[in-house]
């Protein structure tokens, strides 16, 4: 056990014996993580800071449940994507879900050097190809892509968050890199001015 995962076993045990202060330690220590992961999941600030929160206050009432002798963030991880899913299923549109990932994807795409007037332009297209294609993933291909890409995690990391084998992982992951890469490869060729139908 290394010394963060010896200072989260210390915390667990204090929360679970009624000290409040010690469960604002680990939400301290794993706020900003809950919330990229949850912003990577449903793409937006507002909905994955409410969804980071309320991952917390749901994990502070099943605190009991805790087992100290694991690393606390894989069992958080676990709260934060089960409400990140249920959101995604409940919204009507899911068009711009995911904004600040594919402008962020879209960016390691094609570099961040200074743009003209038209290559921003291209930017801000494929940015939304980019979003639109990573909404319309499965979500476990999704939710891959954003660990390894979003998360920067290792594949054998993922697979133990995930609970799956490292085969399994890559599997997803090549199957969501393809599906991004003919989106991209459509948007570049696409005549500019063609509006793109969601039927497409």
């Amino acid at each position: 056990m290394n010394s963060s995962e010896a200072t989260d076993r210390a915390l667990v045990l204090r929360a679970q014996r009624g000290e409040r202060a010690a469960f604002g330690e680990l939400v301290t220590r794993y706020m900003q993580r809950a919330y990229y992961t949850a912003l990577g999941l449903v793409g937006n600030h507002d909905d994955a800071l409410d969804l980071s929160q309320e991952a917390f206050a749901r994990a502070f009432r099943a605190r009991a449940t805790i087992d100290a002798e694991r690393p606390f963030f894989p069992w958080l991880y676990q709260i934060v994507r089960r409400l990140c899913f249920n959101h995604t299923r409940d919204q009507r549109s899911r068009r711009q879900k995911l904004e600040r990932v594919g402008s962020w994807l879209a960016d390691t795409t094609m570099g961040t050097r200074p743009l003209s007037p038209d290559r921003a332009v291209e930017r801000s297209e494929l940015r939304a190809q980019v979003s639109a294609a990573i909404g319309r993933l499965a979500e476990r291909e999704r939710e891959t892509l954003v660990l390894r890409e979003f998360q920067e995690l290792r594949y054998r990391e993922i697979a133990e968050l995930l609970g799956i084998p490292i085969g399994t992982v890559m599997s997803r992951l090549y199957r969501a890199r393809r599906a991004l890469a003919r989106e991209i490869e459509a948007a570049r060729a696409r005549p500019k001015g063609r509006e793109v139908r969601d039927d497409e």
